[in-house]
């Protein structure tokens, strides 16, 4: 459900914006992949991500989508860990 739930997202922010990702990580992205990072440090899986091509098929399309949802998770999953260092003395 999860999964389901963030493809959908991903999906209709890049056919709203054409930007991969939105706010300040996303659009540092399109520009800097480095400073996507910068702006935000668990945005290194969106900064990676593939944009979606129009010329893709639908199977590229699906898989490109699955993997980013697999790097935004372990992204997540990552900042949750380190915040979690940081916080035990």
């Amino acid at each position: 459900m999860i999964v389901l739930a963030t493809i959908g997202s991903i999906a209709n922010r890049q056919l709203g914006s054409g930007v991969a990702g939105t706010g300040l990580a996303g659009l540092a992205s399109a520009v800097d992949p480095a400073a996507a990072v910068a702006a935000d440090p668990g945005a290194a899986a969106i900064a990676t991500s593939p944009v979606l091509s129009n010329d893709a098929t639908v199977p590229q399309q699906s898989k490109t989508l699955q993997q980013q949802a697999r790097d935004r998770t372990a992204g997540a999953l990552q900042q949750g860990a380190d915040r979690n260092q940081r916080a035990d003395p």
